[in-house]
């Protein structure tokens, strides 16, 4: 490392956060990064890596790039020995009837692999009721504790473990009166460090149901989603009402019931058993680049965390480092 490398430290170990902490330290940067271990929207077993988005097929305009560039950072991963389960194996999204495909028609780049399928041509059997099928060869899963885990050892960043309680542009004081110093601040938290830091922000809760076994081969994706994992299966939706603040992740009958009624409506789910629940709670409202107190930011990325998460990453590393005095 350069005598003269500058000293970031990042607030948040959750994708956005082990993301930043890997560009910054492949630019040359000494990385400390402060965890209070609560990022556990970045944890979920089966996330899907997908450009095509919700039911209105809205795709993000880096949404090419990004889905590209995770997928070379987990052959990056696994070449330092730190894989990630994953499956590079296309997400199809079943669309009801032709007033919604014209929808997402309208939202796809030309630079986007796809194809249109009728049921009868879809790689999975799908439920009676779609009219259409959309195939993304390039999209998949992966696993987001792996992935992240995996982003914050390759970076080889310190971690000093607990809750930031206060931060300017140049340290960080956590919750036992440490103050910890540096040449930059990156703010990753998300929803709870969002709460702790009582933000005006919009929170939305998730659950995931793992299954004892994939019922699906590849992602299937409207409303709910099914998708394999590295043991078994997931089905999983960000279905709760928005919230102020964040809260504990529950799962109300009302919303089990919804769950595996979308599922049901997706595909024939084969007796598969669920076997746990994982939960988690997803910031909305992106912020990225240096806020006027100096302190930089990357936070409230919602659903993409795995799409755009190392994209943005990599440009707002890129911008402290050089900013940064060494």
């Amino acid at each position: 490392m350069p005598v003269n490398a500058p000293h970031v430290l990042v607030i948040g170990a959750g994708v956005a956060g082990a993301s930043v902490a890997y560009f910054a330290s492949r630019l040359g940067a000494r990385v400390t990064v402060v965890d209070a271990g609560r990022h556990a929207a970045s944890t979920v077993p089966s996330a899907l890596v997908n450009p095509v988005r919700g039911q209105s097929g809205a795709v993000d305009e880096r949404a090419v790039e990004g889905l590209r560039l995770t997928w070379a950072l987990v052959d990056g991963l696994a070449e330092a020995g730190c894989p990630v389960p994953h499956g590079r194996v296309g997400v199809l999204r079943p669309v009801p009837d032709g007033r919604a495909r014209q929808k997402f028609e309208r939202h796809l780049p030309p630079e986007l692999p796809h194809a249109w399928l009728a049921p009868e041509e879809v790689p999975v059997p799908l439920a009676p009721g779609w009219e259409h099928a959309l195939w993304l060869p390039e999209g998949g899963w992966l696993d987001g504790a792996a992935f992240t885990a995996g982003l914050l050892a390759a970076s080889g960043a310190e971690v000093v473990l607990g809750r930031a309680v206060g931060w300017d542009a140049r340290s960080v004081t956590l919750e036992d009166g440490q103050v910890v110093c540096g040449a930059a601040v990156v703010r990753c938290g998300g929803s709870v460090g969002a709460s702790w830091a009582s933000e005006a922000a919009t929170h939305r809760a998730g659950t995931l149901l793992t299954l004892d076994r994939a019922v699906t081969d590849v992602p299937v994706s409207f409303g709910a989603y099914l998708a394999p994992a590295a043991v078994g299966g997931v089905l999983g939706a960000t279905f709760e009402a928005p919230a102020a603040s964040w809260r504990e992740p529950t799962l109300p009958l009302r919303s089990l019931g919804w769950l595996l009624g979308r599922a049901e409506a997706l595909t024939d789910l084969g007796g598969a058993r669920v076997v746990g629940r994982w939960g988690g709670t997803r910031l909305s409202g992106l912020v990225t680049g240096r806020t006027p107190d100096g302190v930089w930011r990357l936070c409230g990325l919602g659903s993409k965390g795995f799409l755009l998460g190392p994209l943005l990453a990599r440009h707002v590393a890129g911008d402290v480092v050089r900013a940064a005095p060494g």
